[in-house]
C-alpha cells in the first residue's frame, strides 16, 4: 500500500531506562500484527533489541526503528535507549521523529529519565503523550505519578483516562473523551457501565479536559464562556491543538508487559499526534542561493531527506535510515549527497522492522526506511534531488566525556582492531578514536563505561578483533624555575682520532617550548659546532631529570666552550650538549607540571554544595557561577588526573541530571605529593 504524510505518525519512544519503553514497542507492534508473538527482553526476544549485546544486557544499547499499521495509519516507532551512556541515540531519533511518546513508571514520582525526556521535548518543541506503564504492578501509583507531573509542569498535563484498580493492579479505564468505560479481558477491551464510585472523579476530569480545550482554540474558547461546554468532538480538537502547540501533554496509563491499555493508546496516538504531513517545517539552507528555506513535507516538491543512524555490518554491509523531508524517493535514483558533494545511486530500499528489512519501491514524504550499501553517506547527511540542492542542520552528538586508552588485546592485530573501531565510529557518532600526541597512546572517548564496554564488545563480535581498555596515562611535563649553568666535556681517545667537544651552557625558564641561543666570543666553539650542539639538548627535551618526563618552557644558551683542531667532531658536540644538559637541569630548580583542564557543570541547584564539595576534594578551583534557566553552570579548574572519570562521579552525585564539558587550559606546577608519587 502507497502511504502518504497524512497517514503517517514518526513516533520517538523515550524515557527512563528499565521503564517499559522496548515492550510497548513490542505489544504495539503485535496489536497491529506486524509480529506474531510479543517477545520479552528477559528473554532477549524482542523485535528492537536485536543486536547481541541488547540481548545479553537485556536493555536498549541503539535506536532502533520499527512500523505497523493501526487505524488506517502507519505508525513509524523509533525505540530509543533510556541509559544516560546512549544520548547520541536519543539525539538521532529527535531528528527523526514528529512527536514522542514519554514511557514513565507508575512510581508516584517522575523519573531522571521522564524528567529529561520531556524537557528535552519542550525545547525541542515536540508533541509528546505520556503513557504511565507497569500499572499491573502491585502498588502501582497512577494518581501520585500524574499529581508529581502537574507539580513539574504546571497547566501543561491532561490525563484523558482514568485507571479502574482492583486490588492495588489495572482492570480497565475510564476514557473521559469517548465517555466510555472498559474493563481487560483476555480478548481485549469490554465496555462496561461507568462505575459510580468513580463518577465524581470522571466528571471532575471531564471539566477539566473541557477546560483545557478551550483554552487552546479562540473559537472554542468564547463558546465555552457563551455556552458553558463542548461537544466531545470540540473538545477533542482543542486537546489535539494543544498537543500540536506543545501546551497539552495527554496522559494515558496501562501495562505494556500485560497489553493493557496498550490498544486505548494507539487509538489516541492516530487521534492526538501530529500527521507527518501537518510537521512544522524544517530549516536547510538552500545551496544554490545560501540562503535558509523551509522545507514542507509534501510529495510533488524536489526530494530532499536527512540519514539520521547508519548500521555497519560486515557481512551485511551498510545501511543508512533516513526520513524523507520532501518529495519521493524511488529506486534507481540518483540523488546528491550535498555534505560530501557525491552523487549516490538508490540500488535498494527498505521498510525496517527491528532487523527485518521489507525491499519497497518507493519511500513519500513524511516516511522513514532505510537504503542499502551508500558508500560515502554517513549519519547526519543530507540526501537531495540534484536540481534542487539543500542542506538539513547537523545533528547534534554530545562530546565525550570519558576517555580510556585502547590497546589491541594481540600483538599484530593493532590494523583489526583501529579498522574496526573506525567502521564502528560510522554508526556512533557519541563516540571518538583520537590518538594523543603527548603519550602516544589512542583514547577512545564516549559517554560513560557502559558505552565504551559495549563498543569493545561489538568490535569483537562484529569484527573479531579484541581491544583492552587502560586507564589513559598523564601528559606531564617538566620544566625549570631558576637560572643555573653547567659544563659538559666529552673526550675520548681510541687510538687514531679521538673524541672531544666542550661547552659551557646557561639553562633559564623562558615562555617558548623551547629556545635555542649562543653567546660564544672569541670563537671559543666554532660556529660549525653551534647546530650540533642544538641538536644534543633537543633530544634530551624528550627525557626530563625528575621522572623522565618531556622538558618544557627552556631556554639553552651556549656562552663558552673549547675544541681541538683534530679531534673535535660534530658528534662529540653533541654529547658534551647531552651531558650540560643533565647536570644543568638539576641545578636550575626542576619541577614537574601537571595539566589544567577547564570544566563547565551543569547542574540542578540541589546538587551544588555536594559538586563543590567534591571539586575541592579533586584539587578543583571554582571560577565562577551563573545560573541558566533551571540549573545552575559552574566554571571550575582541575588536574586532568583528578577527573578521569568525573563523569561517572557527576552522574552518580545528580542522579544522572549533572552534564559537563573540559577542555585542556594550561599546565601548572605539580604539588609534591604528586612529584613524589611520579619519581616513584
Amino acid at each position: 500500500m502507497s502511504i502518504t504524510a497524512n497517514d503517517i505518525r514518526n513516533v520517538a519512544i523515550i524515557g527512563h531506562s528499565g521503564e517499559g519503553k522496548t515492550t510497548l514497542c513490542e505489544a504495539m507492534l503485535y496489536n497491529g500484527g506486524s509480529i506474531t508473538r510479543m517477545g520479552r527482553t528477559d528473554n532477549g526476544t524482542t523485535t528492537s533489541d536485536f543486536d547481541e549485546q541488547e540481548i545479553q544486557r537485556k536493555m536498549s544499547v541503539s535506536l532502533s526503528v520499527a512500523h505497523t499499521i493501526w487505524k488506517e495509519t502507519k505508525l513509524n516507532f523509533l525505540d530509543v535507549p533510556g541509559f544516560y551512556d546512549f544520548e547520541g541515540e536519543l539525539n538521532s531519533a529527535m531528528r527523526a521523529c514528529g512527536a514522542v511518546l514519554v514511557v514513565a513508571g507508575a512510581n508516584g514520582s517522575i523519573s531522571v529519565g521522564t524528567e529529561k525526556a520531556i524537557n528535552m521535548c519542550l525545547k525541542a518543541n515536540k508533541p509528546m503523550i505520556v503513557f504511565i506503564n507497569g500499572m499491573d504492578k502491585d502498588n502501582a501509583d497512577y494518581a501520585g505519578t500524574v499529581a508529581a507531573l502537574r507539580e513539574a509542569y504546571p497547566g501543561k498535563i491532561a490525563p484523558i483516562q482514568l485507571p479502574i484498580m482492583e486490588g492495588g493492579k489495572m482492570i480497565g479505564y475510564l476514557n473521559a473523551l469517548q465517555d466510555k468505560a472498559y474493563k481487560f479481558t483476555n480478548v481485549g477491551p469490554e465496555e462496561i457501565p461507568i462505575p459510580e464510585d468513580m463518577r465524581e472523579d470522571y466528571e471532575a476530569m471531564q471539566l477539566s479536559l473541557m477546560e483545557t480545550a478551550a483554552e487552546n482554540d479562540d473559537a472554542l474558547l468564547e463558546k465555552y464562556f457563551e455556552v458553558g461546554e463542548l461537544t466531545r468532538e470540540e473538545c477533542i480538537h482543542g486537546i489535539r491543538m494543544g498537543t500540536f502547540n506543545i501546551n497539552v501533554i495527554p496522559v494515558l496509563a496501562g501495562s505494556a508487559l500485560q497489553n493493557k491499555g496498550v490498544k486505548n493508546l494507539m487509538n489516541e496516538i492516530v487521534k492526538y499526534i501530529p500527521k507527518a504531513l501537518e510537521r512544522r517545517a524544517l530549516p536547510a539552507t538552500d545551496l544554490t542561493t545560501e540562503k535558509v528555506v523551509a522545507i514542507s513535507c509534501k510529495d510533488d516538491r524536489p526530494f530532499a531527506a536527512q540519514v539520521f543512524k547508519t548500521s555497519v555490518d560486515p557481512f551485511v554491509g551498510k545501511l543508512s535510515y533516513l526520513r524523507v523531508n520532501r518529495g519521493v524517493l524511488k529506486t534507481g535514483m540518483s540523488v546528491l549527497n550535498t555534505e560530501t558533494g557525491t552523487t549516490e545511486r538508490i540500488n535498494a530500499l527498505y521498510l525496517i522492522t527491528g532487523k527485518k528489512q521489507e525491499a519497497v519501491s518507493e519511500l513519500h514524504a513524511g516516511d522513514i526506511g532505510a537504503i542499502a550499501k551508500l558508500s560515502n553517506t554517513n549519519t547526519g547527511d543530507t540526501l537531495c534531488d540534484e536540481s534542487a540542492p539543500v542542506k538539513f542542520d547537523p545533528i547534534h552528538f554530545p562530546a565525550p566525556v570519558l576517555h580510556m586508552a585502547v590497546y589491541a588485546k594481540t600483538q599484530g592485530t593493532e590494523d583489526k582492531v583501529f579498522g574496526g573501531l573506525n567502521r564502528l565510529a560510522e554508526e556512533d557518532k557519541s563516540f571518538t578514536i583520537t590518538k594523543n600526541l603527548d603519550t602516544g597512546e589512542t583514547l577512545l572517548g564516549g559517554q560513560g563505561e557502559i558505552h565504551l564496554d559495549v563498543i569493545c564488545k561489538k568490535l569483537k563480535s562484529k569484527f573479531g578483533a579484541d581491544a583492552v581498555l587502560k586507564t589513559p596515562q598523564i601528559a606531564y611535563k617538566e620544566t625549570i624555575r631558576a637560572t643555573a649553568t653547567a659544563e659538559g666535556k666529552y673526550k675520548k681517545q681510541t687510538g687514531g682520532h679521538g673524541q672531544y667537544g666542550h661547552c659551557k651552557m646557561r639553562f633559564e625558564p623562558c615562555e617558548a617550548e623551547f629556545e635555542f641561543a649562543e653567546e660564544v666570543v672569541g670563537g671559543a666553539v666554532p660556529k660549525q659546532y653551534f647546530p650540533a650542539v642544538e641538536k644534543g639538548i633537543l633530544e634530551c627535551l624528550p627525557h626530563g631529570v625528575l621522572a623522565g618526563y618531556p622538558v618544557i618552557n627552556i631556554k639553552a644558551v651556549l656562552y663558552d666552550g673549547s675544541y681541538h683542531d683534530v679531534d673535535s667532531s660534530e658528534a662529540a658536540f653533541k654529547s658534551a650538549a647531552e651531558l650540560a644538559f643533565k647536570e644543568g637541569l638539576k641545578n636550575a630548580s626542576p619541577v614537574i607540571l601537571e595539566p589544567i583542564y577547564k570544566l563547565r557543570i551543569s547542574i540542578p541547584e540541589k546538587y551544588l554544595g555536594d559538586v563543590l564539595g567534591d571539586l575541592n576534594k579533586r584539587r578543583g578551583r571554582i571560577m565562577g557561577m551563573d545560573a541558566h534557566e533551571d540549573m545552575q553552570v559552574v566554571s571550575a579548574e582541575a588536574p586532568q588526573a583528578e577527573i578521569l572519570t568525573y563523569a561517572t562521579s557527576l552522574r552518580s552525585m545528580t542522579q544522572g541530571r549533572g552534564k559537563f564539558m573540559s577542555a585542556f587550559e594550561r599546565y601548572e606546577q605539580a604539588p609534591e605529593h604528586i612529584v613524589q608519587s611520579l619519581k616513584k
